[in-house]
């Protein structure tokens, strides 16, 4: 999280929006062999839960039941030169859009882990053209044998932390003159968000 409090959000339910829509994040954890990170698709589950699978090879695996851990979902960004400033005596940065979960983590059951990947599926084949595949095109040894491979978790959140930083602490002209340059470079879903801000 940034330390600088404009970059700060209370918007929970936009906090949300994004971890659903990314759909794909990162869980930390510390552990006896060390910090260590796993990379999985995720979904919330109501307003304060988090569900997410991980290989049961992977080194996080073993430590995260009963762990707190934290989950980081990274929305667009983009670099900032210092050259689209008026002032250009400053130096470059980079915008972002960060949420950071952190919470205890429990084991799921088989039906938990089931019902996670078909709701991550249904999820992510909507925003395809076309009919759907389902969990139910897999003959079922092969679906035993790849929920045998994996693990479900469920993350209870106990904080929030997500960065919204736009240039919120600059005026309105020179976060046009910023959302421009981001524009020119391709990082228009940043530029967009900038533009969003209220002045």
């Amino acid at each position: 999280m940034h330390p600088n409090p404009v970059f700060r959000s209370e918007d929970r339910a936009l906090a949300r929006d994004i971890v659903e829509e990314v759909g794909f994040g990162m869980i930390f954890a510390a552990t006896s062999d060390g910090p260590r990170v796993v990379h999985t698709p995720l979904r919330m589950a109501g307003d304060e839960a988090l569900r997410f699978h991980v290989s049961r090879g992977n080194a996080l695996a073993k430590w995260l039941d009963g762990a707190t851990a934290l989950a980081v979902v990274n929305g667009p960004d983009g670099y900032v030169s210092p050259r689209w400033y008026s002032d250009q005596g400053t130096v470059p940065t980079w915008d972002y859009v960060a949420i950071e979960m952190e919470g205890r983590v429990r084991k799921m059951d088989g039906d938990g882990l089931l019902a996670l990947l078909e709701a991550l599926s249904a999820r992510h084949e909507a925003r395809i053209e076309g009919p759907p595949w389902t969990m139910d095109k897999l003959p079922e040894a092969k679906k035993r044998a790849l929920l045998a491979g994996i693990i479900g978790f469920e993350m209870e959140i106990q904080a929030w932390r997500p960065t919204f930083k736009l240039s919120q602490n600059k005026p309105p002209d020179e976060r046009e003159r910023l959302a421009a340059g981001l524009d020119g470079q391709g990082a228009r879903a940043i530029a967009a968000l900038i533009r969003g801000l209220t002045p």
